[in-house]
């Protein structure tokens, strides 16, 4: 079988360590690397040039949109891999309409967001970063000795996973050493199926209320926008955590200020709605909440094992074996 002619298009500021020379020297060994340098659009002669041969279209953040001229474009195309997690706003609906395979990294980039969330659930427990507040602002610990005393830690705290997502399930996988109960919501599995994960299946305001610590996983649909809304976020525990690492959409932000404006409980925030928070957001300034930039996703060096899943995806398909990550026309509704 003749090597497959394979082609980039992506941001290249962007994308730095998705494709070092040792996945691209792979995936010239697989197929035929047609050119090095990404594209960065898909209209322009050098694109129409190198889409006339392709067989495999490798995007990534920043990429063009795959749109419904590139069946006429590259009349070759027989896969397209998304080297990030969600394709939706990338591959038009002609892509799959026409016959083209479609893959993803989602299942790497869902590899340091569930270690990050296992750590923000630890330190949430722990409640490090009041302690640590608390330290630096005395200088000393008047006031942290007696919270030692306080019913926190990680022993048999009761935690709520809200979704069964790809990444809610790893942070399930990463908690089993742990002396947690666990609470599941998600309405595509039954019981038995949250036991199977070694979980309680609970509805949400269930897990609202039980939880020490929620943890939310769902993908960003119509039906889970604002889904913690001001009577869901009203049901919490007073000293319990919020933690998303998953969209901002999924909260109602303006409800969610207001409860952490009282001191509550404490919410540990990588992701915003909008992506960047106005310059005047309490965000930035309250001192029971946690915000870091959109982190918990593939960064720096992890950002390679994007590329290695792509190079293994392109791997299977030039021999002629399943996709592991394909996706389907069928299961954009479901997923993030």
């Amino acid at each position: 079988m003749s090597r497959p002619a394979i082609v980039l298009a992506m941001e290249p500021s962007r994308t730095e360590h998705v494709l070092p020379d040792e996945i691209l020297g792979r995936l010239d060994t697989i197929g035929r690397l047609l050119d090095p340098e990404p594209l960065q659009r898909l209209d322009d002669a050098r694109a129409r040039r190198l889409l006339s041969e392709a067989e495999i279209l490798i995007t990534g953040w920043g990429a063009p949109y795959v749109g419904p001229e590139i069946p006429a474009a590259a009349p070759r195309l027989r896969l397209v891999v998304h080297a990030a997690g969600t394709v939706k706003g990338i591959i038009d609906d002609a892509i799959f309409a026409a016959g083209i395979a479609v893959s993803h990294s989602a299942e790497a980039n869902a590899v340091p967001v569930g270690e990050f969330t296992l750590a923000a659930i630890l330190f949430a427990g722990k409640r490090a970063f009041r302690f640590r507040d608390l330290y630096v602002g005395d200088r000393n610990r008047d006031r942290t000795y007696p919270m030692q005393r306080e019913a926190i830690g990680n022993y048999g705290r009761t935690l709520g996973i809200v979704g069964a997502s790809r990444i809610g399930r790893r942070v399930i996988e990463l908690l089993k050493p742990f002396d947690y109960r666990l609470l599941l919501f998600d309405p595509m599995l039954d019981a038995t199926d949250a036991a199977g994960l070694g979980a309680e299946k609970v509805d949400l305001d269930e897990l609202m209320r039980r939880a020490d610590i929620v943890s939310l996983h769902a993908p960003s649909l119509p039906s889970t926008q604002h889904m913690i809304d001001a009577r869901r976020l009203s049901l919490m525990k007073d000293g319990a955590t919020l933690i998303n690492t998953a969209r901002g959409i999924l909260i109602d932000e303006a409800a969610l200020l207001s409860e952490l404006k009282t001191g509550r409980f404490d919410a540990i925030i990588d992701v915003t709605e909008p992506e960047i928070p106005e310059p005047d957001s309490p965000f930035y300034d309250l001192p029971n909440v946690f915000l870091t930039p959109h982190i918990a996703g593939a960064i720096g060096l992890e950002r390679a094992r994007l590329g290695a899943m792509v190079a293994d995806e392109v791997e299977r398909f030039a021999a002629g074996r399943p996709l592991l990550y394909q996706i389907r026309r069928e299961n954009l509704e479901n997923i993030a």
